[in-house]
This record gives structure tokens, C-alpha cells and sequence, in this order.
């Protein structure tokens, strides 16, 4: 699948991101990244942050319009410091944080709900000017099956769970997710 990443350019992406959160933290400017190699692909991207198993943060741009190079150093600092459900990520528990990046495939209008397989579709909910998306991780982590992935994606909208089945327009896609979990950074 053309989404996916190699596992050079994964750890070269999460570098950036964490790079950028820690430039942000101390006050830098914001290095300006060449847009070669992966950095120069267009997709969507999520970036969330987790302190000691816990969301901390995440933040993304689903549309897959702008580069990498841009994109990641942007969404990795809006969720370290800006996502509104969260505290502001601080310089000490950056060291702590595993950055996890989901970088989308491309999103396509569902024509029937039961193509969605739990775990590897995101779904994006939409009806008038609400949105809400959902990445495939997140199914998973809590076990949600199909019909309960599709009403928590209407929730995220502000549409009510059952939207899916009144004309909401509910779109998948897929992603290549991973983490610096295992990364050489972490403190023992």
C-alpha cells in the first residue's frame, strides 16, 4: 500500500516530531524541514502523545494536502501543547512520552457499512458542518465492534449514534500507525 513507511523513515518521522516539540518547549524557532525522501509525500497525519499508557494529547490534518515535512512538526506540537482536552505537554514529560503517528491512506465514501473491518479502518462521520473521525487504533483499544466504532464516530461529530443510519456520510481509510515505544531516547 502506498501509505505505508518504511521503517528508516518511521524513526526519521518520529525524530522530527519529537524534535519539534522540544524546539517548541524551549522557545526555538521551528526548524524548516527539506521536503525530500518521505518528508516530500503528501498524507494525512495524527499525531498523539501518551504519558504512562495515557492520551495525552492528538491532534491531526486528515486531508492529505500538505507534506510531510510541514504537516508532522505541525500536528506533533498542536498535540503536545494545544489539544484543549489536555494539559500542555511539559519539557520534563516529553522524555517520558511514546509519540505514536498514524500516517492515513487515502479516505473514500462508504457505500455499505459492513466493509468496515474494526482495527484496520479509520472512519470520518459527517453530516452539514459537522466531522468527527476516528482513527482504526482506536476501535481496538476499546473493543468497540462495528456498530459502536460507527456510533462513537458520530459522537466525536456532535451527530447523534445513530447518524450513520440518517444520512450522515461516513467515510474510511486506512493507516500505517506506529510508535517510538522501543525508541533509544526513552530513560530506563
Amino acid at each position: 500500500m502506498e501509505f505505508m513507511v518504511a521503517p528508516a523513515d518511521r524513526i526519521s518521522l518520529l525524530a522530527e516530531a519529537r524534535a519539534a516539540v522540544a524546539d517548541a518547549l524551549a522557545g526555538r524557532a521551528a526548524r524548516v524541514l527539506e521536503p525530500a525522501g518521505i518528508f516530500g509525500r503528501l498524507a494525512g497525519v495524527f499525531v498523539s502523545f501518551h504519558l504512562d499508557g495515557a492520551l495525552r494529547g492528538c491532534i491531526g490534518h486528515p486531508d492529505g494536502n500538505q507534506m510531510l515535512a510541514t504537516v508532522v512538526p505541525q500536528c506533533a506540537v498542536s498535540a503536545a501543547t494545544g489539544d484543549p482536552r489536555f494539559d500542555p505537554i511539559t519539557a520534563p514529560e516529553l522524555d517520558r512520552c511514546v509519540i505514536e503517528i498514524s500516517v492515513l491512506g487515502p479516505i473514500s465514501v462508504l457505500r455499505d457499512v459492513q466493509d468496515i473491518v474494526v482495527g484496520r479502518h479509520g472512519l470520518i462521520a459527517e453530516q452539514g458542518w459537522r466531522r468527527g473521525l476516528l482513527l482504526p487504533q482506536v476501535a481496538v483499544e476499546y473493543g468497540w465492534d462495528r456498530e459502536e466504532f460507527l456510533a462513537r464516530t458520530c459522537g466525536k461529530a456532535g451527530l447523534p449514534a445513530d447518524a450513520w443510519r440518517r444520512g450522515a456520510t461516513i467515510s474510511a481509510f486506512e493507516a500505517d500507525v506506529f510508535d517510538d515505544a522501543g525508541a533509544a531516547w526513552r530513560h530506563a
